[in-house]
């Protein structure tokens, strides 16, 4: 399996359960969903003229849609290299789930990694059982695709994006649909950090006992 890979880094993940863990992200390039808030737009477009060397790759100071094409191995091999310390692996995108995550994720739970993917759920999952799964239902976005009911019901945690409540309707609809599993996370994430959208999603996730995933990254100004 060889993953078309736009960046890899090391950080701390500032969204959803995993919030403030040290975490090595891989970002795929490659994602026909089309969200029209997507702060990684870069990452859509698979173009040929883009791919570069690893090596250019993983020394990226700024975004841009250049990526590499790495192995599971490679990936592997990659973290050792860079001298990574973490133990949790975000795999994110773009959408991660595109393409078979099984082979990498072999190897990493026999290093003692922890691995966690977070998908729009619009493309059935190839992960492994032990595989942490953030489902961000992508719904009524420009590409068309719909979120899959086996999603949903893999899904370890559903963390939903929100301005409006136009949003918080959307996925009553949606977990209406195709109800989740009983001990799924459920945190609602205001779009782009604006006033109202966060005060909508705290006020639901009080009412409701949801979680409110603030991207904490961002409050940082960390990537």
């Amino acid at each position: 399996m060889i993953y078309r890979i736009n960046e890899i880094f090391q950080t701390i993940q500032g969204e959803g359960v995993f919030t403030g863990s040290p975490s090595i992200f891989v970002r795929l390039q490659g994602c026909p969903v089309g969200c029209p808030w997507c702060d990684t737009q870069h990452t859509w477009d698979i173009d040929p003229a883009q791919q570069v060397s690893v090596e250019r790759m993983l020394s990226k100071s700024t975004a841009s849609a250049e990526w590499a094409e790495l192995s599971a191995q490679a990936i592997v091999d990659c973290f050792q290299q860079q001298g990574y310390s973490a133990k949790h692996v975000v795999i994110t995108g773009g959408e991660p789930a595109m393409v078979d995550w099984r082979p990498l994720a072999e190897l990493l739970e026999a290093r003692g990694y922890q691995l966690q993917i977070e998908t729009s759920g619009t493309f059935a999952l190839q992960v492994s059982a032990q595989t942490w799964v953030t489902l961000s239902p992508k719904l009524d976005m420009p590409g068309g695709y719909l979120v899959r009911a086996d999603c949903m019901a893999r899904a370890n945690e559903i963390k939903h994006p929100v301005a409006m409540q136009k949003h918080i309707d959307a996925l009553d609809a949606l977990l209406a649909q195709y109800p989740p599993a009983a001990n799924v996370v459920i945190s609602l994430q205001p779009i782009s950090q604006r006033p109202r959208a966060t005060e909508l999603a705290m006020q639901v996730c009080i009412e409701r006992n949801w979680r409110l995933s603030v991207q904490l990254h961002k409050y940082l100004h960390i990537e």
